[in-house]
């Protein structure tokens, strides 16, 4: 019989489907990829040919001059389509807007490559479905037990409750420009926030896309041009990279804030001078990881990148066979 291993394997260009030709994810241009979201560090352009979810081609589209490559693919949730002899489907990974897991059907073996995922409700995108299979790859960024993520809800709550506490100020709040910013706005909608929310140009164009694709966001208003006094006492959102940056200089005595599943390390707060830590992940935590694993029921496990050594361990101690794939090229954008 066939194994796993023997038709889907690591290479310098990332993980690679023999039957199929074709790279889940790769770092560097190939002649067929498929896409799991857009990531930069997963969605690269200048591929051959592209196979993707709808959503992701239009954010590859957004992002790169090229848009996602040459041929592009669009495949929807649900639907399957013959690569080789492989069966390829994609299913939601409820990590940002058109993300998917990439289901692989050959030789008899189902083979799950969920790619960058989150388990917890999310109002601009499809939340995560669990697939049955023999193996599945799964990350590990948040894959240590002191990553507990906080209910959005709370966190949320910190943010406008610090803005009612000190009215004079701007609340300048560090978000990814894919998936958290527009996440973070819709959080702030959910909680009843209706005034418009202010933002660094760099956020405005994929905004622009999240409400094309039918999300919405609310009132949304360019911080740049804005009077210092009417940045006072509203919600601004920015590059991680902006914080620092002169660009703050508009605004009415910033209180800078961050929305990232690394504000639950306290040190990383502090170095990046956060008054107010927003422990908002796009990536499940520990318990989601552990979680996920009991919900796919696979009886083995490859974990692509993160903190691998606590989960393989978490993994064996239950009787999966677990290996380290440690995959290159993964980095924070978006966590």
């Amino acid at each position: 019989m066939t194994r796993p291993e023997d038709w889907l394997r690591t290479t310098p260009a990332g993980l690679y489907c023999v039957p199929g030709d074709f790279h889940i994810d790769p770092i560097e241009p190939v002649n067929r990829a498929v896409v799991t979201h857009g990531h930069g560090d997963h969605a690269r352009p200048g591929n051959g040919r592209v196979l993707a979810t709808p959503g992701t081609l239009a954010i590859m589209a957004a992002r790169y001059a090229a848009g996602a490559g040459g041929a592009t693919q669009a495949l929807a949730y649900g639907e399957a389509v013959r690569i080789g002899d492989v069966l390829v489907s994609l299913v939601p990974a409820g990590h940002i807007l058109g993300s998917a897991q990439v289901v692989l059907e050959h030789a008899g073996t189902r083979v799950v490559v969920s790619g960058d995922y989150k388990r917890r409700p999310d109002p601009t995108c499809v939340p995560f479905e669990p697939v049955r299979c023999d193996v599945f790859v799964t990350e590990a960024t948040f894959g240590l037990p002191v990553f507990r993520h906080p209910h959005d809800g709370e966190e949320i709550g910190k943010l406008l409750t610090s803005l009612r506490l000190f009215p004079e100020r701007s609340h300048l709040v560090g978000v990814y420009a894919l998936g958290k910013c527009q996440r973070v706005i819709a959080l702030l909608r959910r909680a009843g926030y209706a005034a418009p929310i202010f933002l660094h140009g760099a956020l405005q164009a994929l905004c622009d896309l999240y409400v094309s694709q039918g999300i919405d966001l609310g009132p949304l208003r360019p911080a740049t041009g804005a009077a210092k006094t009417e940045l006072a006492g509203q919600i601004v959102l920015a590059p991680p990279s902006a914080i620092g940056d002169r660009w703050t200089r508009r605004l009415a005595e910033p209180l800078v804030a961050m929305a990232s599943g690394w504000m639950r390390i306290h040190a990383r707060a502090r170095q990046r001078g956060v008054e107010l830590p927003l422990v908002i992940s796009d990536h499940a935590d520990w318990d989601e990881l552990l979680g996920t694993l009991a919900d796919v029921q696979a009886p083995e496990i490859w974990v692509t990148h993160g903190r691998e050594e606590a989960l393989i361990h978490a993994a064996a101690a239950t009787g999966i066979r677990v290996r380290a794939l440690s995959l290159v090229g993964r980095e924070e954008e978006g966590q």
